[in-house]
């Protein structure tokens, strides 16, 4: 599928997903907002993807919605004219809110390469990825209370999960922007790296976990989201079932054999 505001590479396993309009630092439109969940429901049942990396080109990560694009009717909710009613409900769920959704819905690891400014729900994007890795330009900026709004895609609801409740209020509640080392610091980067690093470390993680058993941590994953909304017994029984699924995967046995053989294991997702 070709895109226009985006672009999707696909290498050994490894998706990168690319937001692609540098000279607006990749600020987000409509149609911006359909390729991107075109394209992560498209990877997320590719069976020979088994991670996905979202990072932007040029000089930022997401710079949150176009403005100049919302002040011409083409746009959605932005902190300079907020959507509102039932349409603009209705443009936060199927474009930003849909994408935080895919992103932690998918089933295959994502891991954001934050490689420059993330505002808005350029920001709300990184955090709903599993995995955050970024470098000394990495920033990231929620002002949506300095115009009297509040972050209308759901990603909010990652902010006390990732940074905790005391940080994400103070964020919310502030708008103050966070920068590399204390965003490192809270919890929010993984990984800190130099910036002509970044690709580099970006793909080894990614690498790392492509060569992982799939099935396995197509099942962690959902073991750790579905653990922040239940209780530890019922946990405990979900995560019984999974170990029976991932136990009886040809991934197991042959985890299993490169274990007792010292050798690296060949898994194959099945």
């Amino acid at each position: 599928m070709s895109y226009n505001t985006i672009t999707v590479e696909k290498k050994e396993h490894i998706a990168i997903l690319t937001f692609n309009r540098p000279d607006r630092l990749n600020a987000m439109t409509g149609e911006m907002w359909d390729e991107i969940n075109a394209a992560i429901a498209e990877l997320d049942y590719d069976d020979e993807i088994r991670v996905l990396v979202v990072t932007g080109a040029g000089r930022a990560f997401c710079a949150g919605n176009d403005v100049r694009q919302a002040s011409d009717g083409e746009g959605a909710q932005s902190e300079e004219r907020p959507a509102t009613g039932d349409a603009g409900l209705r443009r936060l769920v199927r474009g930003p809110g849909a994408i935080v959704l895919g992103l932690q819905k998918m089933e295959k690891p994502t891991i954001a390469s934050v490689n420059g400014v993330a505002a808005g729900n350029g920001t709300d994007i990184a955090l709903a990825c599993d995995l955050r890795i970024g470098s000394e330009n990495t920033r990231f900026v929620n002002a949506f209370v300095r115009r009297g709004l509040v972050p209308g895609d759901g990603g909010a609801w990652f902010y006390s999960r990732v940074m905790g409740l005391g940080k994400a209020a103070e964020y919310c509640f502030t708008g103050d922007p966070i920068e590399a080392e204390e965003a490192k610091s809270a919890g929010i980067l993984n990984y800190l790296v130099k910036a002509e690093d970044l690709e580099k470390e970006t793909m080894a993680l990614a690498r790392k976990i492509a060569d992982g058993p799939p099935v396995a941590i197509r099942l962690a994953k959902r073991l750790l989201y579905h653990g922040l909304g239940t209780d530890l017994e019922t946990h405990e029984h979900l995560a019984a079932a999974y170990q029976g699924i991932a136990g009886a995967s040809e991934d197991a046995k042959e985890g299993n054999r490169a274990f007792a053989e010292k050798r690296p294991a060949k898994y194959q997702g099945r």
